[in-house]
């Protein structure tokens, strides 16, 4: 029986459309989902959108609309992209729905049973933007004095009756996990930072707003709605079953990666490991803080700007294309640059000219030729040669997918591609068949091994484009022969065009 395997990213937050940066979450963790599920495991991939909190209140009440109705539209657009981008989800949650309130709500009964809830008075800074309180020696100067967020963002000073959860009783049993599982905050970077920061002591978390009404009703407690983040971070567990369906929740919990982007590790790191030990409810395995995502070197806002709509460039370039540049130029953990120009180029080097080129002069060829079948040959030890570099090369892309390092793992794979670019140039069947048609065979049934090969492994970063060439390869798995179908071009070659910032 097949180990499951549990993925998510973060529910994004919908009071404006999506962004590249949400685009690049999805489609990482896409690819390492379908990644494992290459590798025979029982893969449950859950992405979505976190639609409560004062935030989406103030949007929607700026728009002049209802707060449901403008949660309604923008999840919309969150779903359009995971459909346009390849993302290949099991569920699309969102914390509008009647089992995510079930769930919300019995995480926050068996935190009360444990003691670790109690009824006080909240004042202190909070920042809408971030949906998070901040302690004053955590604020910082902003150009005119005034005072912000740790991230930038305006901070208002909040008071109002409010439910406290005790995140300070939980700070050795923190310090203790962080110990005994290195490996749970990723990178290293990510988990120094929490570690500085639960060192320096934990007080009680505000886990209830009076002030507004969208969110999911405290049980027991009239007037009271959730803090966003229990219940946010609550759809990792309601995607799996919680509290009803436990043959469900016990087969895919505990999650074996929460992947999100490195300005809300707090959250998942301190917040929902507490929220899960006052629950008695298993840890995730590893959380992953991935990097920003910056147009030219620039981070993105609106009020510059420069934030790019991730359904254009896919429009424009190519969900593939899209996809195999993120996964292929940002080092998978640290902030990436991105431009048109860098897609074009990257996507134009690797999958047009030498993957692309590959693959087309071999298919055209046998299917002008030989139509499209390919006979015993003279094997040679060049070819064996070839096989075993482009195995080494699928080879290291597994070993660096299983360790996240995404982008190492593509750079292999290539090291496979140029194997066989250089092969082919010293073989030249295309001489061959006047000169020795016996040895021509063999060259190329030893290319279609391979391009078969190189076409499998990578069909997690591009898996459209991957399915086109594995079909026009024809490979039988019972007999391993090649019916090569007449073949158009899979990477055809990208134009620079300019997308639009909106």
């Amino acid at each position: 029986m097949s180990r499951p395997y549990y993925i998510t990213t973060a529910i994004h937050y919908p009071n404006g459309r999506p962004h590249i940066g949400h685009a690049y979450e999805m489609i990482a963790a896409d690819a390492i989902a379908r990644f494992q599920r290459q590798q025979g495991r029982d893969v449950r991939f859950q992405t979505g959108t976190d639609e409560h909190g004062l935030k989406m209140v103030k949007t929607a009440r700026d728009r002049g609309v209802e707060v449901r109705a403008l949660a309604d539209e923008m999840s919309g657009y969150f779903h359009e992209m995971a459909d346009k981008l390849d993302i290949s989800c099991d569920r699309f949650i969102r914390t509008v729905e009647p089992d995510h309130y079930a769930a919300s709500q019995a995480i926050w009964k068996a935190m009360e049973a444990n003691g670790d809830l109690y009824l006080d008075r909240y004042e202190g800074w909070y920042s809408v933007r971030d949906e998070a309180f901040y302690e004053e020696k955590e604020l910082v100067e902003g150009e005119g004095g005034e005072k912000l967020s740790p991230q930038g963002t305006p901070v208002e000073w909040t008071a109002e009756e409010t439910w406290f959860f005790r995140l300070s009783k939980y700070q050795q049993p923190l310090l203790d996990l962080f110990a005994s599982q290195p490996d749970f905050i990723r990178p290293e970077s990510r988990r120094n930072e929490i570690l500085r920061f639960v060192e320096g002591g934990l007080t009680d978390l505000s886990v209830s707003r009076t002030s507004f009404d969208w969110g999911v009703p405290v049980p027991g407690s009239p007037g009271h709605v959730m803090y966003v983040w229990v219940d946010a971070l609550t759809n990792y567990i309601t995607g799996v079953g919680y509290p009803d369906d436990s043959a469900m929740f016990d087969k895919y919990w505990p999650a074996d990666l929460h992947l999100i982007g490195k300005d809300i590790v707090r959250f998942h790191t301190v917040y929902w490991p507490a929220f899960l030990m006052s629950a008695k409810l298993p840890l995730p395995k590893q959380v992953f803080g991935h990097g920003f995502l910056l147009n030219r070197g620039e981070k993105m806002s609106k009020s510059v700007g420069n934030v790019v709509d991730p359904m254009e460039l896919a429009e424009l370039y190519g969900v593939d294309a899209l996809r195999y540049f993120l996964l292929r130029d940002v080092s998978f953990g640290n902030d990436g640059t991105f431009s048109d120009e860098a897609i074009v180029t990257r996507a134009n080097a690797d999958l047009s000219n030498s993957f692309g080129n590959l693959a087309q002069r071999v298919c055209a060829f046998i299917a002008k030729n030989l139509e499209g079948k390919v006979e015993a040959g003279r094997a040679d030890t060049a070819d064996d040669a070839l096989i075993a570099d482009v195995d080494a090369a699928c080879d290291g892309f597994a070993k660096a997918f299983e360790e996240l390092a995404l982008s190492q793992g593509i750079e292999s794979w290539m090291t496979g591609v140029f194997a066989c670019n250089a092969f082919i140039d010293v073989q030249a069947p295309w001489a061959l068949r006047k000169t020795d048609p016996e040895r021509m065979h063999a060259v190329l049934g030893t290319l279609l091994k391979a391009i078969h090969r190189l076409a499998v492994t990578i069909e997690p970063v591009v898996p459209g484009s991957s399915a086109k060439l594995i079909a026009q390869l024809g490979h039988d798995a019972a007999t391993g022969a090649f019916n090569i179908a007449a073949p158009s071009p899979i990477f055809p070659r990208l134009e620079l065009q300019q997308s639009e910032e909106a």
